[in-house]
């Protein structure tokens, strides 16, 4: 006899039911034909100094390097105070004290970016939001960026809240550098 799954002595379903919809759906991602979002990408790995904008930094390296759509794939380091924008605030707040970078991520372009991070003071407390300029490193800023050859990305107002919201464009000559 098989067991049945019930509730309120009500069967669900049999064993071989559940077997059954497991099986399906671990077959799911194979039978998917995901195109890949990019043909061409390379990575980029530098290191910011004590005293350098984490967010300004950033954004001039993918300024002065002409890529037009770029992600930020980790970074690790410090921080000598944090400037971030909590959700659905408009002004933006200043944490202050030495802050490991826990986490930061996000899209960079020409057209502007769009970053969050979260960092951590010295006992362990974490926030997280918005970066803004004003983020000097402390030690330093060990990052990695993943440069998207055949996209560029854009931003256009989008009407719902009024902010400039990302568009991703396919390349039709992408970069080849």
């Amino acid at each position: 006899m098989q067991p049945n799954f019930q509730t309120a002595n009500k069967p669900i379903a049999s064993s071989q039911t559940l077997w059954f919809l497991f099986i399906f759906i671990l077959m799911i991602p194979f039978s998917l034909h995901a195109q890949p979002a990019t043909s061409g990408s390379e990575m980029l790995a530098f290191r910011l100094s004590p005293g350098q904008d984490l967010k300004t930094e950033i954004e001039k390296k993918v300024a002065e390097s002409g890529w037009k759509a770029v992600a930020i794939v980790t970074c690790a380091g410090s921080l000598n105070k944090a400037h971030l924008r909590f959700a659905n605030q408009s002004e933006g707040t200043e944490i202050p004290g030495k802050l490991e970078i826990v986490s930061l991520t996000g899209t960079v372009s020409s057209a502007g970016s769009h970053l969050h991070m979260s960092v951590s003071d010295s006992t362990g407390n974490t926030t997280g939001g918005h970066l803004l300029s004003g983020n000097p490193v402390y030690t330093t800023a060990e990052i990695v960026l993943v440069i998207l050859k055949d996209f560029e990305f854009t931003r256009e107002t989008d009407p719902t809240f009024g902010y400039k919201e990302l568009k991703v464009i396919r390349q039709e000559n992408p970069i080849k550098k």
